[in-house]
């Protein structure tokens, strides 16, 4: 996105959650190349025959959005909103489509964070049931982590988002991967 439109972004949120919602309409057109970004980042880690696209994922994304209770505060804590969101859309399609768990030697690479190399549904459900033990345990963690690996954020946007400094982003990071790493290898043991 556009240095000159992120404020024009975080302004509009803001009128929007005063009630504007002309102002609604506004931001659409704004986001919607990187909401589409963020979406085939998700989906390139999925089957290359999966049956959601880009703009499905979006579309489905951006209602839940605007129809849910989430106040994004600004662009990078809207985009870290969308992201989650579109986790927890193909995680959903995932369970629907009644994955069974198998053993296919997965590995995610949180070090690098390159495109999870997400090959069944069953990997993807693996990674979530890690993700919502992360929460019970470190809910902060488990935000950062979604914003860092699946949002494409910086750790200052993280920090500017949850309002830590970016040091204490960077431990909470070092933390959660290493207690990622470790519940997933064990998924994929069982």
């Amino acid at each position: 996105m556009p240095d000159d439109s992120r404020g024009e972004v975080t302004q509009l949120l803001q009128d929007w959650q005063q009630g504007n919602q002309e102002a609604l309409r506004e931001l659409a057109p704004l986001v919607y190349q990187e909401l589409r970004r963020l979406a085939h980042y998700h989906l390139q880690s999925e089957r290359p025959d999966h049956t959601l696209q880009s703009t499905a994922l979006v579309h489905e994304a951006y209602l839940r959005l605007v129809g849910g209770s989430a106040a994004p505060q600004n662009r990078a804590h809207f985009i870290a909103i969308a992201s989650r969101l579109m986790r927890r859309i193909l995680v959903d399609y995932a369970r629907t489509r009644g994955a069974a768990k198998r053993d296919g030697g997965f590995r995610i690479d949180l070090e690098t964070l390159d495109a999870v190399p997400v090959d069944a549904a069953a990997e993807l459900l693996d990674l979530d049931d890690a993700l919502n033990e992360l929460a019970q345990i470190d809910d902060r963690q488990r935000e950062i982590v979604d914003m860092k690996f699946f949002g494409g954020l910086s750790a200052p946007e993280i920090g500017e988002v949850l309002g830590i400094s970016r040091a204490t982003v960077d431990r909470e990071w070092a933390t959660a991967r290493v207690w990622l790493h470790r519940q997933i290898s064990k998924a994929g043991k069982a």
